[in-house]
């Protein structure tokens, strides 16, 4: 979403917090954020690395000589009497330190560290003749040389969060060249974990691989919908899976005793209980769910668009529809991600999925849907619009007698703008035109957009700004807008993540591409960042934001971009487009995490970047 200040949000977000504090009820209905069965372990802390300051002789470690792990003179330790003392032969000479190493799922944090002496008799001040290379598994970590030599030890950092649950090795490597000695004195190596549990990997989260089949029709106005609605699921966990939760986001609109989205005649399990101001519904499965086996639940759906020019909402004759359909919570690590709703971002975490939904309506109203479309006549006076889409995190729709233009991008993306009464043809057409511009900017930049068609429909009168879905979006008649939701499709979508805790992962990404979409470099924006307090940090969840809501968009939008422009300046431009293509690639259809990106932006440079996500307030 891209945030538009305006006096009147301030007075709206109030309204829907007396709305909200008024009419929802008091009993376990309106439950608490989360509801999180028993799932994997809590985290136990502990320190992995086994005789790490080589004081119980040289087991497990694996050396290339005898002389490696040593309390020979010449060195001294940096605790104790030993330490592991790689090359100072001056001559051409490889030396090696290794370790198998497990590091635990379920801890939030894991960390590498060691202390490191370098002394060197060569005289350049520019000439890396003599190496050390730090790896974990087959991530280098940094790489030193005969440059780095220092008079004492200094302590090197690194996260290595991202291995959590994986065997790995973590190795060093010495080599000199032919002449002129260099020492690298290693000594108390650790690797601590520790934190609140951790989502495991994507293959974990369940359910996994959902399929939507849905067939609704309207009211003459498109602001009533009814039918059925579908969900084929598999358990991707090892843990039997009893329930399933339906995130029915658009309920925040309305009230639990008239609900804007209803859900009956359940098959495949029963219905249970309301929670989280009756988003989130509980359905019991008709029996448990093995690892691997799969399974279908249906529902009659019925949807009711309120009042009002939102993502949820209808602008006189225009309705759009954004977050209507029941999506399947994500369970993980962590349990079931029942997270409220927000008004002020997105709290929307869903896998990526298929669907297929069927749309009957007037045929006087044009339906703009996630996917590619089809239109077929349907019974007098009305047009069923069929929406495909494979892969995506959601689905929405609009509809109304809007104006359509379309138009193909120069890579292929065929685009189609819809506005509403009042917006100019000329506007229309710089919409597209922006469109078309921005699709393929991102496209080249992150990897081909793989949703086919691409919807905008633009109204002045969204308060928001502008808002994504998979292949559509809403937008004011705005160019930086615009390529920030498009920008989207790839930061949200293709690489998708957890909206309420890391809502950074996908804003501060899609402002950062719509910088360099338009040939914004950033330059000195860290230079004017200031902090409220020392509790806010650009990685801050949706819970923090919403209780400081005026530093939400300086500081994720604003102060993360700037980061990750002064991330590129760390790295250098060729780095950093490949580290984020590459990361794009890697999490394709996937989700991103914290660690994740630090962990590859950390294996894209020999720089330790511990200092950096310190300075930058990125933790995770």
């Amino acid at each position: 979403m891209r945030p538009t200040p305006r006096k009147a949000l301030a007075a709206r977000v109030l309204a829907v917090a007396a709305l909200a504090a008024v009419s929802l009820p008091t009993t376990p209905v309106a439950a608490a954020p989360h509801t999180a069965p028993a799932a994997a372990a809590a985290c136990t802390p502990a320190q992995v690395v086994t005789n790490g300051g080589f004081e119980s002789g040289t087991s497990p470690w694996t050396q290339s000589s005898t002389t490696v792990i040593t309390n020979r003179s010449g060195q001294t330790a940096h605790g104790g009497s030993s330490f592991a003392w790689l090359d100072g032969v001056g001559s051409t000479h490889t030396d090696t330190l290794s370790q198998s190493v497990t590091i635990p799922s379920g801890c939030s944090s894991a960390s590498l560290t060691f202390w490191l002496h370098i002394d060197t008799t060569e005289t350049t001040s520019s000439t890396a003749y003599d190496k050390l290379t730090a790896k974990i598994g087959s991530t280098t970590l940094a790489t030193y040389s005969n440059l780095n030599k220092a008079s004492g030890y200094a302590q090197k950092s690194f996260d290595v969060s991202a291995f959590a649950g994986q065997t790995v090795t973590v190795a060093f490597t010495g080599t000199e060249d032919s002449s002129l000695q260099t020492s690298f004195v290693l000594d108390d190596i650790a690797l601590d974990t520790s934190g609140d549990t951790a989502p495991p990997a994507d293959s974990t989260r369940t359910p996994a691989a959902p399929a939507y089949t849905v067939s609704l029709s309207s009211n003459t106005s498109g602001t009533v919908w009814t039918g059925h609605e579908s969900a084929t699921f598999t358990n991707a966990s090892s843990t039997a899976l009893s329930e399933v939760y339906l995130r029915l986001w658009d309920n925040y609109h309305g009230t639990c005793s008239a609900m804007p989205i209803t859900v009956s005649n359940v098959t495949g399990g029963t219905l249970g209980a309301l929670s989280v101001g009756c988003t989130a519904l509980k359905i019991t499965l008709a029996s448990p769910l093995a690892q691997g086996q799969s399974t279908t639940i249906g529902f009659d759906l019925g949807i009711t668009v309120p009042s009002g020019a939102d993502r949820f909402g209808y602008d006189g004759a225009f309705s759009f529809i954004g977050n209507a359909l029941p999506v399947l919570a994500v369970k993980d690590g962590a349990g079931w991600h029942l997270d409220p709703y927000t008004n002020n971002g997105e709290s929307f975490y869903s896998l990526a999925s298929d669907f297929k939904v069927t749309l009957d309506h007037p045929t006087s109203l044009l339906v703009p849907a996630t996917g590619t479309s089809v239109d077929t006549p349907g019974s007098s006076g009305r047009t069923v619009t069929t929406a495909t889409a494979s892969k995506v995190r959601d689905f929405a729709w609009a509809a109304g007698p809007f104006s359509k233009i379309s138009g193909t991008s120069t890579a292929g993306t065929p685009i189609n703008v819809y506005s509403v009464s009042g917006i100019s043809s000329a506007n229309a057409q710089s919409m597209l035109t922006t469109a078309k511009s921005a699709v393929d900017a991102h496209a080249a930049r992150f990897g081909a957009y793989p949703y086919g068609e691409l919807d905008a429909v633009i109204d002045n009168n969204f308060w928001f700004g502008g808002m994504e879905y998979p292949g559509f979006v809403l937008d004011l008649v705005s160019t930086t807008a615009l390529t920030h939701e498009i920008a989207h499709q790839w930061f949200y979508g293709i690489v998708g993540d957890d909206e309420y805790t890391s809502p950074w992962l996908d804003e501060s990404f899609t402002d950062y591409a719509t910088d360099l979409a338009q040939g914004k470099t950033g330059a000195s924006c860290w230079s004017s960042v200031s902090w409220a307090s020392t509790a806010e940090k650009i990685t801050n969840s949706m819970a923090y934001w919403d209780t400081h809501s005026s530093r939400y968009s300086t500081v994720v939008y604003g102060y993360g971009k700037c980061a990750l422009h002064d991330l590129r300046r760390v790295l250098g431009d060729t780095v950093m487009a490949k580290l984020l293509k590459d990361y794009a690639t890697s999490h394709w259809y996937g989700v991103s995490t914290t660690a994740e990106f630090k962990a590859a932006a950390q294996a894209a440079t020999t720089t330790d970047l511990t200092s950096f996500w310190t300075t930058h307030r990125i933790d995770g």
